[in-house]
Order: C-alpha cells, then sequence, then structure tokens
C-alpha cells in the first residue's frame, strides 16, 4: 500500500527525518511511535501530503504521492489530526456530511445519497443522540468520536491517525482504538497511527516503526520492539516488559527510582 524510501526532510537547515525507508502492507495497522520530537507528525503529515519532503520518495498503491491531485488524494485517504474539526457552530451531523467532500461537485452534490452511510457510522459511533447537537456541546471524548466519524465517511482505503487517543481518558481511549481496529478488519482498510502510548501500539499494531531525533531505529512487530533495552536506548528509562494476561502481547511497566 505505501512504500517510503530514502525520505528527507529539512527545516532551516536542521534536519527533521532522514533516511527513513520502510513499507506498508495493504490492511495492515502500522504503528510509528518515538519520543517528542522524533518526527513522527511530520513523516505523517508527508505520507498525507500536506508538506513536502526535500528527498527520497512516497509511493501509494504503486503512484508516487506527487503525481496524486488534492481530490485523488482525498478520496483514497483520510486523516485524523489531533484537531481534526473545524470551528464551533457546526452541528455533529453537518460536521461528518463534511467528510463526502471530495465526492461532491462544485454544487455540492454526489453522484449517490450518502445518507444511509452517514447513518450507520453515527450509529456505530454511538452518535445518535448527539447528532443535532453543536461542536460546543461536547466532551472531548465526544468531539473525538465525531472527527473519527468525519474520517470514516470517506470511505478511506488508508486511514491516517495522529496520536488520535491525545487528551483522552482511558475508557475512550480503547473505545476509540477498538472502533478503528474493528473498521479496519471489516472494511480492509489500511491504518497508519502516530501513537505516543506505547501499550496501545503493542495492543493494536502489527507492526511498528520506531523513531528517534528523526532517524529510523527500528521497524518490526510488537514482540521486536517492545524491548526493554531498546525502549531505554529510544527513550532513556528502562520499563519492565511483560506479556499481557489475555492478549499475550508485550505490555510497559515504568520504574519510579525515588519509590520507596
Amino acid at each position: 500500500m505505501i512504500q517510503v524510501t530514502g525520505l528527507e526532510k529539512s527545516y532551516h537547515q536542521t534536519s527533521v527525518l532522514a533516511d527513513i525507508h520502510f513499507a506498508v502492507n495493504k490492511g495492515e495497522f502500522f504503528g510509528i511511535i518515538g519520543p517528542n520530537g522524533s518526527g513522527k507528525s511530520t513523516l505523517l503529515k508527508m505520507i498525507s501530503g500536506v508538506i513536502s519532503y526535500d528527498a527520497g520518495e512516497i509511493v501509494i498503491n504503486e503512484k508516487p504521492l506527487r503525481k496524486y491531485t488534492r481530490k485523488e488524494l482525498a478520496k483514497l485517504l483520510a486523516v485524523l489530526e489531533q484537531e481534526g474539526l473545524p470551528p464551533v457552530g457546526f452541528r455533529v451531523r453537518e460536521v461528518l456530511e463534511m467528510g463526502r467532500f471530495p465526492f461532491q461537485n462544485w454544487l455540492g452534490e454526489e453522484a449517490e445519497d450518502a445518507s444511509s452511510l452517514i447513518n450507520d457510522i453515527i450509529e456505530m459511533l454511538g452518535l445518535q443522540q448527539l447528532e443535532d447537537r453543536g461542536l460546543d456541546e461536547l466532551s472531548g471524548g465526544e468531539k473525538q468520536r465525531v472527527a473519527l466519524g468525519k474520517a470514516l465517511v470517506q470511505k478511506p482505503k488508508l486511514l491516517l491517525l495522529d496520536e488520535p487517543t491525545t487528551y483522552l481518558d482511558i475508557g475512550y481511549q480503547i473505545q476509540l482504538m477498538d472502533i478503528v481496529k474493528s473498521w479496519q478488519k471489516t472494511n480492509g482498510v489500511t491504518v497508519v497511527a502516530v501513537l505516543h502510548d506505547l501499550n496501545l501500539a503493542s495492543l493494536y499494531c502489527d507492526r511498528i516503526l520506531m523513531l528517534h531525533k528523526g532517524k529510523q531505529v527500528q521497524v518490526g512487530g510488537p514482540r521486536e520492539i517492545m524491548q526493554s533495552s531498546l525502549i531505554e536506548d529510544v527513550y532513556g528509562t528502562r520499563p519492565i516488559v511483560m506479556e499481557h494476561p489475555v492478549h499475550q502481547l508485550p505490555q510497559i511497566f515504568l520504574k519510579s527510582e525515588s519509590w520507596r
């Protein structure tokens, strides 16, 4: 689905990403992790076509990213950003309807009625009681569900998530990640997610790219990446790594040096 080769990006002669190379398989849940400032969000924005890259190449579905028009990309991929909603003043259903923009003509008309798709996503996300409310009436978790709904109504083949669980409590984090994982499996969607929480990355991602200071450290499955020594090298703290009692995947426990 995605092939990244020799990717590089600099700002004001300061390297942000250098010699990044990896592939994402069709239908895969692919995670990007790393400390703050490692270039995670920059990489995702380059894949989405929002910002350009200085060297290297990104190929999506065997076509170089540079050769896509903005509308072609909007029909292919959707992005859930940390601040992905329009200003207040819009109702929930109106926001979801905005996700159909890539398929509309200049009069705002579609060849097919998308109302049943929107209704299905409203039901899947549990937004039935909220669809006529304004965004300013919603909690942080509710707003994030609306932002996800706006992305899903595009019916993307590629879904890009930029730290989607930031500011959410643990209940909303699991709920949102479960919805994305279910959608991925049911629809064969490829997901690329920048994740801050290493335990969520381990539970939900098929493979993970670890970045550090703009450079690629390693690509592999959760068991390859969630190694105590590797995490110490990148994050500067040596955690305890144990297997999840239900999912048999590595989970991380931090040690405090001041604990008594």
